[in-house]
């Protein structure tokens, strides 16, 4: 259902090779899941590469994708995502937040909670900071 291709918004996407229906769990986030302290350690090694693998499952725990992760972790973040995040219980669920065509690019909104030091690239012009 999906595929890890060169991306024009940054580095690596995960695009559609079907169509997939709104509201389909498309596929899980992995990785080690740490506590939160550990993952702030981390993060800023990451963002200091200007990549971000860590998503917060709640106030104590995180996903670390860069160890253990899958092909989630290149979905790109935009300002105007196709895709929305669910997380229930330990697992973060992407999942289609409308119709997404055959070739498309996934993205969704990492709501991301730090200084703000990356550029977002999602589009032209795009003034965001994550």
């Amino acid at each position: 259902m999906i595929q890890r291709r060169r991306s024009k918004i940054a580095g690596w996407g995960v695009y559609a090779t079907r169509p997939i229906n709104k509201n389909k769990r498309i596929v899980s986030y992995d990785g080690e899941k740490i506590p939160n302290r550990e993952s702030e350690r981390r993060e800023e090694r990451y963002l200091a590469r200007g990549c971000i693998w860590c998503f917060k499952l709640n106030s104590w725990y995180a996903r670390d994708a860069a160890v253990g992760g899958n092909v989630a972790r290149y979905i790109n973040h935009a300002c105007r995502p196709n895709c929305y995040v669910r997380i229930i219980d330990d697992t973060i669920w992407i999942i289609a937040a409308r119709n997404i065509r055959r070739g498309e690019e996934l993205t969704y909104d990492y709501n991301t909670d730090g200084d703000a030091t990356i550029p977002c690239k999602c589009r032209p012009g795009c003034k965001g900071m994550l």
